[in-house]
């Protein structure tokens, strides 16, 4: 693929709702644009977007694609988004790479959850916008009630510029509104310009004038011409929209079908025509990673954008974090799984290289010297988690390393080790995230694990003083083994820990036989008091003893410590404590009600609510831990995926009494398996 100049480059997100024809419309655009020679079928699992074993399988995306077109002597890069909550990883890559984002919404189902999301994600950004109202030729489609539903969720920028002509069966083609044209298609996707239909007529008049009006107020100048009732070309009203769209003030609305080809060569001129180009500074080369795929047989391939500069085969740049250089050996763009070598990298250009040696996403790779700020990506946090193991013993350090690979090629991803627990911890964005994460470790790594619910990290304090002895008495001929502690343990304040007391006096345990018996105490509390978790703020005592002059050993007394450890805490009044966490729910101002309902079912307790605006409240809460483990599945359907949350650990509380015992004997049981 040649290099572009990068006035003629355009980076292109497509964002929508699952479900919404993103992957269908890439095809599409790629069809229609002349880079492949025939359309594919989500359905049938050969799209150029859609090309991973899981993506085929489930129908859906669940990856950020790369696809470049070359039409009219421009360069569109067009970056496919999966549509569902749990990668939304992605879609924050791709606003991060994009210089316009075009969102796709279904005419049957209208504005969803996930576009409402990502479009709050893109404004936060400052990225452009605009809109293509897709599957008009399906039953139950309706362009002026998806309008309608644009307008009440984005605003007055949102702003129509072309109708279509028919809907559902009868669907046409499209009326450009700028240059009051009707195209007409006939099924191969080539548009034929042709009259408007007359039952059309008015109703493209007064969309046309709106059309305009909101156009030319941006421009003093267009405005006052306007108000005097002067033809304005059309060229000059396109370059205002372009204008308007590069500032995120206007949101065109394009219209058609992806499947039926219909209204999609119009999106390709608008995007040569209207979309920015991208906006890159004068200075050294700069790159951005965005995404990392990661290939067993490959290894690593970048996926960049040139932030300025240009950078050719075999060019090197700095890695900012790292501070290595990296040698370009590799330099190639994407077109789903099929790769392309290319010569050089211009400024606001989007590209792939293969094995840099420690570059992950989100880095940037830069000249020597340079340094520049460039916003981090803002992923969210992982809320879903799973505990894993390998199926076969003596995986763990495969486990570990295809993880760690996988992490790199998704850094949404979370993978931790529990010491409490003795868990390792997968955490994901939601079950199907987590689903296809173990796919992929079987498939691309040949690791196979089993999963397990995550056991919550209880703890076991005492409520009152007691005494016990500690006894090893065992003759067996030769040297035998002897010895006596008597300890004390009693409560201490909360996060003092355990604290461990030498009252010996008179040499009844010698002074080299101390350290055992406070190791014996430590091991005891690490494995488990009375109701079998680790014991915390305890004061011990060791206030007397026995020994003998040949059979006390360190072993002795620490087994000794042990036994009376264990008989003490039994006779203090076990009390068996539980994590409580911090929560800060954000929902839909129409959700308040039930989540708070729902909270105060899970032994929450609320501690205040705000309005925050944009319709939405902030619930804070505390909550124990064990009763929010699922909870981003709870939530996602109680607001219908309008919710999101984060939970932090905040202190340890009694668990109620008419619980323990559940407690303890499903970690009974758990500790069995």
């Amino acid at each position: 693929m040649k290099t572009f100049a990068t006035a003629q480059i355009r980076n292109v997100a497509l964002i929508g709702h699952g479900g919404s024809g993103k992957t269908t419309l890439t095809e599409a655009l790629l069809f229609t644009a002349g880079a492949i020679p025939r359309m594919g079928r989500v359905e049938d699992g050969n799209t150029v977007a859609d090309f991973d074993p899981e993506e085929q399988r489930r129908g859906i995306s669940v990856s950020l694609s790369l696809a470049p077109i070359e039409y009219e002597g421009h360069k569109i890069n067009l970056l496919d988004t999966p549509g569902y909550a749990d990668f939304i990883g992605d879609v924050v890559a791709a606003i991060n790479a994009a210089d316009l984002a075009v969102f796709v919404v279904s005419a049957v189902e209208g504005v969803e959850v996930q576009t409402e999301i990502a479009w709050k994600l893109a404004a936060r950004r400052g990225i452009p916008r605009a809109i293509f109202v897709n599957k008009l030729d399906r039953e139950r489609a309706s362009f002026q009630r998806t309008l309608d539903d644009l307008k009440a969720k984005f605003g007055a920028g949102v702003a129509p510029v072309q109708l279509p002509i028919g809907e559902e069966a009868t669907l046409q083609g499209v009326v450009e509104l700028l240059n009051d044209v009707a195209i007409t298609y006939n099924g191969n996707g080539k548009g034929t310009v042709s009259p408007i239909p007359a039952e059309m007529e008015a109703e493209e008049h007064s969309v046309h004038d709106a059309l305009v009006e909101g156009i030319v107020v941006a421009d003093d100048d267009l405005m006052e011409r306007y108000l005097a009732d002067e033809k304005i070309e059309v060229g000059e009203l396109a370059k205002a929209l372009a204008a308007g769209v590069a500032q995120g003030t206007v949101f065109p609305v394009l219209s058609g079908s992806a499947t039926k080809l219909v209204g999609v060569d119009r999106l390709l001129k608008f995007l040569v025509e209207e979309a920015p180009a991208p906006d890159v500074a004068d200075g050294a080369p700069a790159a951005l990673v965005f995404k990392t795929v990661v290939d067993p047989y490959v290894g690593h391939v970048n996926l960049f954008k040139m932030l300025h500069g240009s950078v050719a085969h075999d060019g090197i740049l700095a890695n900012q974090r790292t501070k290595a250089d990296e040698r370009f050996h590799q330099l190639f763009t994407l077109r789903g799984k099929e790769q392309e070598n290319v010569t050089e990298v211009a400024a606001g250009d989007i590209a792939a290289v293969a094995k840099l040696a420690g570059t992950e996403t989100g880095d940037l790779l830069l000249a020597k010297g340079a340094d520049i700020d460039v916003p981090p990506l803002e992923l969210p946090e992982p809320l879903l988690a799973v505990a894993i193991h390998p199926k076969s013993k003596g995986d763990e350090d495969k486990l570990a390393n295809a993880m760690h690979r996988l992490q790199e090629e998704d850094p949404v991803l979370r993978i931790e080790r529990n010491a409490e627990t003795h868990q390792t911890v997968l955490r994901g964005m939601g079950e199907t995230h987590l689903s296809i994460t173990i796919e992929r470790l079987q498939r691309k790594f040949g690791v196979e694990v089993e999963t397990e619910e995550v056991r919550v990290p209880y703890r076991e304090t005492i409520t009152g003083s007691a005494e016990a002895e500690g006894k090893v008495k065992k003759q067996t001929g030769g040297h035998g083994q002897f010895a006596v502690a008597w300890l004390r343990v009693e409560p201490q304040t909360r996060g003092a820990g355990i604290e461990f007391v030498d009252q010996i006096v008179g040499g009844v345990i010698p002074r080299q036989y101390i350290p055992a018996v406070d190791k014996g105490v430590h091991e005891t509390v690490e494995h488990g008091g009375a109701l079998g978790f680790p014991v915390v703020d305890v004061k011990v005592t060791c206030f007397d003893g026995k020994h003998h002059p040949v059979d006390s050993s360190e072993m002795a007394f620490k087994t000794a410590a042990a036994s009376g450890m264990r008989e003490a805490l039994q006779k203090a009044g076990p009390l068996l404590l539980e994590p409580i966490s911090e929560l800060v729910v954000i929902v839909p101002e129409a959700s308040q009600g039930e989540v708070m309902g729902d909270l105060n079912s899970k032994r929450g307790r609320i501690h205040g609510t705000a309005p925050i605006g944009d319709g939405e409240v902030e619930v804070t809460a505390l909550v124990p831990t064990s009763e929010i483990l699922r909870y981003a599945i709870d939530l996602r359907s109680m607001t219908g995926g309008r919710g999101r949350f984060n939970a932090t650990f905040s202190h340890y509380d009694p668990v109620p009494s008419h619980l323990v015992d559940k407690i303890a004997e499903a970690a009974k049981e758990a500790s069995k398996g």
